[in-house]
């Protein structure tokens, strides 16, 4: 077991996108984000402050229409219906090739299903079209992304994380919590992806004012810290309580998360 530990602590962190310097100068952005007694324009206020906001420049203009939404948010709100289809994919897959570790279906087909589903019903509220209806028809739709604007990414991003974690039980669980952390990043900031095309960072929840999204956005956070938790929980079993290290957050962030 500790081979198996070793061996994805030299390799996992090709799947970070962030540089060990950027993350330690991550603010605890995530955290705050979801206090739930924090009003709605007491958060844009903080936004407004941290240079960001609904209406600053800086953002992409693409998108938008008569949703109600900024081209910001609509992408964002996009995005995300993605990804939360992304999780709920890579860990059927992962049910089905390690099925004594049922951690992976448990998540799946409860909450990601639900995640992903809240936020098709999002798109619909606000007029948006979603990028991938036939979410649902499985097993056809497993890893299979066609969103126009992001479908690309999401196509990458299922091969690279089920290569990854075709190596072990482990190496699966080790996959599963970096999932968690880069959603929780995705939801409450943006998408390296999406600041890198020109959208406004943030661009998600730490940059909405739309009560809806915050809504939405707040619950999917807590659902990514339990997950967090279950994962961290099955690794630690093997490697030690208390040894699991962040891999997208900051280690601030992720101890916050676990209570340590």
């Amino acid at each position: 077991m500790a081979s198996l530990a070793s061996s994805w602590n030299h390799n996992h962190t090709v799947w970070s996108t962030k540089t060990l310097e950027e993350k330690n100068s991550m603010k605890s952005r995530i955290k705050t984000a979801i206090v739930a007694s924090i009003a709605v324009a007491l958060i844009s206020t903080n936004v407004l402050a941290a240079g960001g906001g609904k209406g600053r420049s800086g953002g992409n203009n693409r998108g938008g229409g008569s949703t109600g939404l900024d081209a910001n948010e609509a992408s964002h709100l996009t995005f995300m219906r993605e990804e939360e289809k992304l999780a709920r994919d890579v860990y059927l897959r992962l049910g089905e090739w390690y099925p004594d570790q049922g951690v992976f279906n448990r998540i799946a087909t409860t909450s990601e299903q639900t995640h992903t589903d809240t936020l098709r019903d999002k798109l619909a509220q606000y007029g948006l079209e979603d990028p991938n209806p036939d979410t649902n028809n499985l097993p056809q739709s497993l890893g299979v992304f066609t969103g126009e604007e992001w479908g690309w990414y999401f196509d990458e991003k299922f091969a690279a994380l089920t290569a990854a974690a075709a190596g072990s039980e482990l190496d699966a669980l080790y996959i599963g919590a970096y999932i968690e952390e880069l959603d929780m990043h995705d939801i409450a900031d943006c998408p390296k992806v999406m600041v890198d095309a020109g959208y406004n960072d943030p661009c998600g929840l730490n940059y909405t004012d739309e009560s809806g999204l915050i809504n939405a956005y707040r619950s999917l956070v807590d659902g990514s810290e339990n997950h967090l938790r279950a994962y961290v929980g099955q690794i630690e079993a093997v490697i030690g309580v208390g040894n699991y290290e962040a891999q997208y957050l900051s280690q601030e962030d992720v101890d916050a998360i676990l209570s340590r």
